[in-house]
């Protein structure tokens, strides 16, 4: 065994395809008591309070939420409710509250928000007795046991597992609970196959001093969650884009060498990242790709291929992986103790 296979960080990535498991087996009726609150008070739009990763499974929602049961997502400014003391009407919403810990301030009180306004609230979480627990009208726990490595890998995943089961159980839609009861294979089977790439791809770009991550659809919530672990992994500069937007002017910033990494899987989005990668090459970027397409391999310097194609709103679960792997080995080789990044600590309490 490695000196890298002993920290806490891979022990507690390798955990994922159990954690998401515990919540299969054991939230699915919780889950269940919310989305028939929600059907019966006719709940339209979802207001999300969360913070770092939490934040970055909340853009999933964004998107889970409107594409399959055509609810409305708003991510929180929770300075308007613990700061400037002037939160917005919530009536007609479900506030939802997302924190590994349930200790930061500032979601604790968006949530305490919702109940003086008598608005329906839950929260996920991986501590239900936390102050986030006790506000919360309906709990979830993500059983993910304690998360002791600063950089949160099993509770993200876990955080997006229940965003996805609730969306089927609003949706009334066996096919979907279906797919899901598969993930955790697929997580597994992910986690045993890429580690040449990652090897490879970290080697190459041990010196790395700036980079930008890029997804479209349900993946831009990956870019943001691969782009924070490897700024609080390897203290690099490392931006987060849509495609989209980043055709909107940071385009110029790339010139030969420049290393991107793109996450393609297929799906809807994948011939706009096609466009991309091609105008990315045009200008001498390194492409580092997360695919299951030839096409996008082909064009890449380093591809951290997918093992297999999966439906596009459940990609996000499988992308994450080669990201969280690549964080972890690039600071490995840079000599960063991965458990105890400079600066942070598991717990982070704002206001």
């Amino acid at each position: 065994m490695s000196e890298m296979d002993q920290t806490l960080l891979y022990r507690e990535i390798h955990q994922q395809p159990q954690v998401l498991t515990n919540i299969l087996h054991r939230e699915a009726g919780s889950i269940d008591r919310l989305a028939a609150e929600l059907r019966r008070q006719a709940i339209q739009r979802v207001v999300i309070a969360a913070r770092g990763s939490s934040d970055n499974a909340a853009r999933y929602a964004q998107y889970l939420f409107g594409a399959v049961n055509r609810v409305l997502v708003s991510l929180a400014t929770p300075s308007l409710f613990s700061i400037y003391k002037s939160p917005p009407l919530l009536s007609g919403s479900l506030v939802l509250g997302i924190s590994q810990s349930g200790r930061s301030p500032d979601i604790v009180s968006v949530i305490e928000e919702a109940k003086r306004q008598g608005v329906v609230s839950a929260a996920i979480t991986n501590d239900p007795e936390s102050p986030l627990g006790s506000a919360a009208d309906f709990v979830i726990d993500l059983h993910a046991h304690p998360e002791q490595s600063v950089a949160a890998t099993k509770s993200y995943t876990g955080e997006l597992m229940v965003v996805a089961m609730l969306s089927a159980a609003l949706a009334g839609d066996s096919s979907m609970r279906n797919t899901l009861h598969a993930v955790p294979d697929h997580v597994g089977h992910t986690l045993a196959s890429v580690a040449e790439g990652i090897a490879r791809c970290a080697e190459e770009y041990r010196a790395i001093r700036a980079s930008v991550v890029i997804g479209r659809g349900y993946n831009y919530a990956t870019a943001f969650e691969l782009a924070l672990k490897l700024k609080e992994l390897n203290y690099i500069m490392v931006e987060a884009y849509s495609g989209a937007d980043f055709l909107h002017g940071p385009l110029a910033m790339i010139e030969p060498g420049f290393p991107v990494v793109v996450i393609a899987p297929s799906g809807a989005m994948l011939p706009s990242m096609l466009d991309l990668i091609t105008r990315l090459q045009e200008r001498g970027a390194d492409i580092i790709s997360i695919t299951d397409n030839d096409q996008i391999v082909d064009q890449s310097r380093i591809s951290l291929t997918m093992p297999m194609t999966v439906a596009e709103w459940i990609s996000p679960f499988i992308t994450v992986i080669p990201g969280q792997l690549l964080a972890l080995q690039l600071a490995h080789s840079r000599d960063i103790d991965v458990d105890r990044p400079r600066f942070l600590q598991k717990v982070t309490e704002t206001c």
